[in-house]
């Protein structure tokens, strides 16, 4: 049976777009423009393991705990640098606030394989689509450099919405944006209980973006798995 969808709505990083490069090769090669040695695998341990800490003690980037986004990642950008052994905080300074401009920018990002053309091809049969994603207030920015941004009607972070993934009440502020009942709308994501399995709970369809040979933690029915994302339309229009 065809489903009766009018709403998409979209996960971006990893789903639409992925980072050119690992987050500790262009943290060095930043910190090298401004004269600072530091090994990117270290950087890339460093990163990961403030990520996760900040993450836990600060989530959706200190929301309602009185810190901005920016201020989120200006910490975590000093801090893996810092962890990485580089103690100079007048060049960390200038590094942190050109990484986190340069994040904004489409030299820090690329398109999934099949991305444009099934972004073009669901707006050419008339779906209403959205983005829901983790993410800070940058995300505006990077979709329209990126060239993706006319695609969507809406674009709700959890910043924006006060709520992250997998927590329904970000799916319900979609719903509402985009003009849907739960069952008139899916969600596209390569996270299993952020995407998947948060839009299923929330009364949506969900498809999930799994690359073929990728770990396959949870079982989702093959219908439902999408090995890139060119596999959308033909999943939608059955």
């Amino acid at each position: 049976a065809m489903l009766r969808l009018r709403l998409l709505t979209w996960d971006v990083k990893d789903t639409l777009l992925r980072l050119r490069q690992p987050v500790g090769q262009s943290y060095a090669a930043e910190a090298r423009a401004q004269g600072l040695q530091v090994q990117p695998e270290a950087l890339g341990r460093s990163f990961r393991e403030v990520y996760g800490a900040q993450s836990r003690r600060f989530p959706n980037y200190g929301h309602g705990q009185g810190l901005s986004s920016r201020q989120w990642w200006l910490d975590v950008i000093k801090q893996s640098f810092r962890l990485s052994g580089v103690l100079d905080e007048a060049a960390l300074t200038k590094v942190a606030e050109k990484l986190y401009r340069d994040y904004c920018s489409s030299h820090s990002w690329e398109m999934l394989p099949g991305a444009a053309e099934t972004l073009n091809r669901c707006r050419e049969l008339g779906f209403r689509m959205g983005v829901v994603s983790n993410f800070d207030s940058r995300l505006e920015v990077i979709l329209s450099q990126c060239n993706l941004r006319h695609h969507f009607q809406f674009v709700l972070t959890s910043e924006a919405a006060g709520v992250a993934k997998p927590d329904g009440r970000i799916f319900e502020q979609a719903l509402r944006l985009g003009g849907a009942r739960p069952e008139q709308a899916a969600h596209i994501g390569d996270d299993y209980s952020r995407d998947y399995r948060a839009a299923r709970a929330a009364g949506m369809h969900g498809f999930l973006l799994r690359p073929a040979g990728q770990h396959q933690e949870q079982e989702v029915p093959p219908e439902h798995v999408l090995p890139t994302l060119s596999h959308l339309l033909a999943r939608i229009q059955k």
